[in-house]
């Protein structure tokens, strides 16, 4: 049988792809077939695994990511096209957040959050369209977060970006309908983050996954499979919406009510 997710002849664009999700996406497109471009502010860390799946005969390169600006973005697009002659899908998987409590927040905090995580879909789009209208087909796609949809303290600038970008998927995945372009994105929830940041303390992720209806962290492919299935064919008449991958933590009304339900408390 013929793989319903084939990516073949599709040139692919990674924001943030040189590590975990982004890495996982990357790998996952390469074999489908997809030639893909990680744009990685860490050229070492994109080239190291641009290399490891080229030994596999993968069509992978790295470049650097020199910015999220509208000039930079639109001149990493360019290059791209200008090199591979088209561009069928974009992924926006750079992402970040440099916490702060809404007291403590200064203008710098708070534009590096709009920045990173939500003005680069537009510039992203903006300079993809074009290409993607030409040859009749594109997928812009975009790492959100649940965090637009519930909150942390020290991360309500991050909740504001991310809900800003699920409401930019819908508006741009309504003004490109007509060009054979869809947009989307996935909400991961708590992913794993094997031997980096808190979340790879077995202490920390035991204890989150007390708190998830399914007991466990997610892991990387989650996240890439769904973005795989959006990146396809067959997600054709699928567009303007999110994805949410969490394991279940938003559908508790409370951590209470997971550890009552499974006899924890």
């Amino acid at each position: 049988m013929a793989n319903p997710f084939d990516l073949t002849d599709r040139t692919a664009l990674v924001t943030g792809g040189g590590r975990g999700i982004g890495a996982a996406i990357v790998t996952r497109f390469a074999e489908a077939g997809a030639s893909v471009v990680i744009a990685n502010r860490s050229l070492d860390i994109a080239e190291a695994l641009a290399a490891e799946l080229s030994t596999r005969g993968l069509s992978v390169r790295a470049v650097a990511l020199a910015g999220l600006d509208r000039a930079a973005l639109h001149a990493l697009v360019g290059d791209i096209v200008r090199k591979s002659s088209r561009l069928d899908i974009v992924v926006h998987n750079a992402g970040g957040c440099p916490w702060a409590s809404v007291e403590e927040l200064d203008e710098d905090k708070l534009e590096e959050a709009l920045a990173v995580n939500l003005k680069a879909c537009f510039w992203l789009a903006q300079a993809a369209a074009p290409a993607m209208r030409a040859n009749g087909f594109g997928r812009i796609l975009v790492t959100s977060s649940v965090s637009a949809r519930v909150a942390m303290a020290g991360g309500a600038h991050y909740s504001a970006a991310k809900a800003g970008v699920n409401a930019f998927i819908r508006g741009a995945a309504f003004e490109l309908a007509r060009d054979g372009i869809t947009v989307n994105g996935v909400e991961p929830g708590f992913i794993a983050k094997p031997g980096r940041g808190t979340m790879s303390k077995p202490e920390v992720a035991d204890r989150l996954g007390r708190f998830i209806p399914m007991g466990r962290l997610g892991e990387a492919d989650d996240i890439a499979y769904a973005m795989l299935y959006l990146a396809s064919e067959q997600a054709r008449y699928t567009t303007g919406q999110t994805i949410v991958v969490d394991g279940g933590s938003t559908l508790p009304e409370t951590g209470y009510a997971v550890e009552r339900h499974w006899g924890l408390a």
